[in-house]
């Protein structure tokens, strides 16, 4: 049980590239004339005719924008505490005209438990430079927690070419739909600042390789105090509707990027290279865990069972019914929360394989999942056999998941064939492994993030953030394969799905200041 990785990444992921950031093609627009990139703008146009009729051919507004030379380094910041660094550059690639590259780098490292958890993800990302130049290849790099792995893009408009390298075996080439990330999408942030106009777009994600749509909103310049000063500095908003988390940036009149904000717990915030990379050695179990005015009845962990819970910082729209939770509002702004768990109806019960009633997205395959790779369909044929009835098969998957996969957090892996092929790992692996599974079954089937009741060592009685699975067996239903619950008892609270970073903003938020 840990924290999932997706609370922490997508951080990165936004800070990764903030940069990532995405814009459309546009033609140019006018820009008001007194922001300060627009009287930099301003004083090129000013250039004599004969240099004029010199310049090369037109580039970007993202190259355009000014930036920091040799690029910048941010502290990673959660609940106060540093957890890792950020770094990203972009200009044009050496030696070869017409392309321009953007580089981002997260570097995390914390106490997870007793094990020391530390991860690596680097980006790198070659565009035309020309305006709306496209995406031509990229590589991605990521070693540490999550496995080590390498994949090398080459990009064109019908499609991506993906080889993935990884130590000691043999390379593995993917291809997938074309992405409509464009070379503004490099750095949305100052596209935006320098126009001064709100844009939308794509992006490539770097962890999965879906392409979603972002949007910036450019909001009014503030005064921040910046090291004991007050600057003015632009300010920019971002939200991508795989994260659905708004990302708030803050940028000097110089085009330094001072400080990014994802929700109210998880900041990233400018420093010089030796700053940015001393981190503090935060425990991350004991950071981020809720803790509970008293210990959960007994009939919360019963099958069915059900237990309230009285919450503080719990936004509307978490507060979404279902057949496991349901809200009622408190007069002082906080919601009364029932959580309840039972097993599915008999009689509601059916034969696999089955539609996915949300369209599809539930029995998909993806470069994660792989529930179209051939050694998860072999398993799920040997597991499930002749079985017909998606219930009965999907605790089959459950429990063999749960019993031959060693709970080990120093072996964690980012993809189902890994996590196969080294049986082992923490919640996130197991539920990764039982939805690629469930899913090569015919069963429709997604990951859920939230919190689960403990009481660790120290005694104290607290949810800790977890990760299990909800499967589609002619009902939607809960499971744990990490503690081997065909049915998840009412001690967890799903608040979001594997995938994107919605449940970041509740972290070190969240309260329970009462138990009935």
């Amino acid at each position: 049980m840990r924290l999932p990785r997706k609370a922490l990444l997508p951080m990165g992921a936004a800070l990764l590239s903030l940069a990532l950031v995405q814009c459309k093609k546009q033609e140019p627009e006018t820009v008001t004339l007194g922001g300060p990139v627009a009287r930099i703008e301003a004083r090129q146009e000013q250039q004599a005719p004969a240099q004029q009729a010199q310049a090369p051919a037109a580039v970007s507004d993202v190259l355009k924008a000014p930036r920091p030379q040799g690029g910048e380094y941010m502290g990673l910041y959660l609940v106060d505490k540093k957890v890792g660094y950020v770094f990203n550059d972009l200009g044009p690639v050496p030696g070869q005209s017409g392309r321009m590259r953007s580089i981002n780098e997260l570097h995390f490292k914390a106490q997870v438990g007793a094990r020391l958890s530390e991860r690596l993800h680097r980006e790198e990302r070659v565009y035309e430079s020309q305006p709306g130049g496209r995406l031509v290849a990229f590589t991605i790099e990521q070693r540490g927690d999550g496995g080590t792995q390498t994949l090398v893009g080459t990009v064109s408009p019908s499609g991506m070419s993906v080889v993935r390298k990884r130590p000691g075996m043999p390379d593995e080439t993917v291809n997938l739909p074309p992405t409509a990330e464009v070379v503004e999408d490099a750095d949305q942030v100052r596209v935006a600042l320098l126009r001064q106009a709100n844009v939308s777009g794509s992006a490539l994600d770097g962890t999965d390789l879906g392409t979603y749509k972002v949007s910036t909103t450019v909001h009014p310049a503030e005064e921040r105090l910046i090291s004991g000063v007050k600057v003015k500095v632009g300010k920019a908003v971002s939200l991508s509707e795989k994260e659905k988390v708004p990302v708030t940036a803050w940028v000097a009149e110089d085009g330094r990027l001072l400080e990014l904000e994802y929700g109210q717990t998880m900041k990233a915030r400018a420093e010089p290279e030796d700053v940015a990379k001393r981190l503090d050695m935060v425990e991350v179990f004991g950071l981020t865990r809720v803790v509970l005015p008293k210990a959960l009845p007994p009939e919360a962990q019963a099958i069915p069972g059900q237990v309230k819970l009285v919450m503080e910082n719990l936004p509307e729209k978490f507060q979404r019914d279902t057949y496991r939770q349901t809200y009622q509002k408190q007069a002082d702004g906080r919601a009364l929360v029932t959580l309840s768990a039972r097993a599915p109806e008999p009689k509601r019960l059916a034969p696999r394989p089955l539609a996915d009633p949300e369209g599809g997205e539930n029995l998909k395959s993806s470069i994660i999942v792989e529930s179209d790779s051939p050694q998860i369909r072999e398993l799920a044929t040997q597991l499930v056999a002749g079985e017909k009835d998606a219930y009965t098969a999907a605790k089959k998957i459950l429990g063999w998941v749960a019993t031959n996969l060693k709970k080990d957090y120093g072996a964690s892996a980012d993809r189902a064939t890994d996590v196969l092929r080294q049986r082992k790992g923490d919640c996130t692996e197991h539920s990764l492994l039982t939805v690629s599974l469930l899913r090569a079954s015919g069963i429709p089937a997604r990951r859920v993030d939230g919190v689960i009741y403990m009481v660790n060592q120290d005694g104290v009685p607290a949810l800790y953030w977890h990760e299990w699975v909800e499967a589609f067996v002619g009902e939607w239903t809960q499971m744990d394969p990490t503690f081997n619950q065909v049915v998840a008892d009412a001690t967890h609270f799903g608040v979001g799905q594997e995938g994107n970073a919605e449940i970041t903003p509740l972290i070190g938020t969240l309260k329970v200041v009462e138990v009935r």
